[in-house]
């Protein structure tokens, strides 16, 4: 969108004119099945068939200038997703499906291990990774003459908060990677506290690591299972 609003009141202001105008519109033009899911002013929509797509963005364009809101030019596509977008491309002779970003995740079209099903792969945006542990490096450098045990809590506190976000199914090489680039940072600090510190190698680092920083695991199930649970059918 191009306005600049507090999510509070992206939450209240596109509830009128974004949520119930989906829901009219689903009801009154929609020929498949059609989805939204939106935080704050950024959402993405699903649907079954093509030309409701197209004919929806026609139609919220209008709406939203109404209001005097656009969609944002850069941000807003059209693109082939879902469990038979790679079988129509190849079929076409096209490459692999778009992916998308949404909520810190570039979404994928994948399989499952299990049975070879369709399933969406989430992972961590690289850039947003990289712009945490930059953060994450230049507190490690200002506070390296702490004491190691408070280094060790705060980090654990950081690296806990990320995996409590970004621990979804299929992503735990950005789980990995982030614990190794902290763990990296932590050294890197350590060594520049004295002369002493310099002699600090990768291996004098691994019993920090594994005392402070928590192992990367998997924390939430795939969407269908956390929607099933909460609101069966």
């Amino acid at each position: 969108m191009g306005t600049r609003i507090s999510p509070l009141l992206a939450n209240v202001y596109l509830h009128y004119v974004l949520d119930l105008w989906v829901v009219e519109w689903r009801s009154r033009a929609a020929r498949g099945d059609a989805y939204i899911v939106r935080y704050a002013d950024d959402f993405v929509m699903g649907f079954q068939h093509r030309d409701d797509a197209e004919r929806c963005l026609a139609e919220m364009r209008g709406r939203f200038a109404r209001f005097g809101l656009e969609l944002h030019p850069e941000k807003t596509r059209l693109i082939e997703f879902g469990r038979f977008a790679s079988e129509h491309r190849a079929r076409r002779g096209e490459g692999k499906p778009e992916t998308f970003a949404f909520l810190g995740f570039t979404h994928h079209c994948g399989t499952r291990r299990s049975d070879g099903g369709f399933t969406v792969q989430r992972q961590s945006l690289a850039k947003r990774l990289r712009a945490k542990v930059k953060g994450v490096r230049e507190w490690l450098m200002a506070h390296r003459h702490d004491p190691v045990p408070a280094m060790g809590r705060w980090l654990r506190a950081v690296v806990t908060g990320y995996f409590n976000y970004h621990a979804v199914p299929g992503n735990w090489r950005a789980l990995g990677t982030f614990r190794q680039e902290v763990s990296r940072a932590w050294l890197r600090a350590l060594q520049r506290r004295s002369q002493t510190g310099r002699c600090l190698s990768w291996s004098g680092i691994s019993h920090l690591r594994e005392t402070w920083l928590p192992k990367a695991r998997i924390l939430h199930p795939h969407p269908n299972v956390r929607f099933h649970a909460r609101h069966p059918r």
